[in-house]
């Protein structure tokens, strides 16, 4: 896999993650406070799409993942 196709799979696990700790009615609910984990995914992934510059891609590349085209 390419470097952004990593980091997609990392952002979306993360996020089910966190809204799996943080929704209430979820089984392993521990605290609302991990819906702002959610939020920093997102504004993260926002980012990285207004600039093209994403730290979670660089830090791949640099342990070893190739970049994508």
């Amino acid at each position: 896999m390419n470097s952004w196709q990593v980091v997609r799979v990392i952002a979306g696990f993360f996020i089910l993650l966190s809204l799996a700790l943080g929704i209430p009615g979820s089984p392993v609910f521990v605290n609302q406070w991990w819906l702002a984990f959610t939020a920093f995914v997102g504004i993260n992934l926002f980012q990285s799409g207004l600039t093209k510059w994403c730290l979670m891609e660089s830090i791949l590349r640099k342990l070893g993942v190739k970049a994508g085209n």
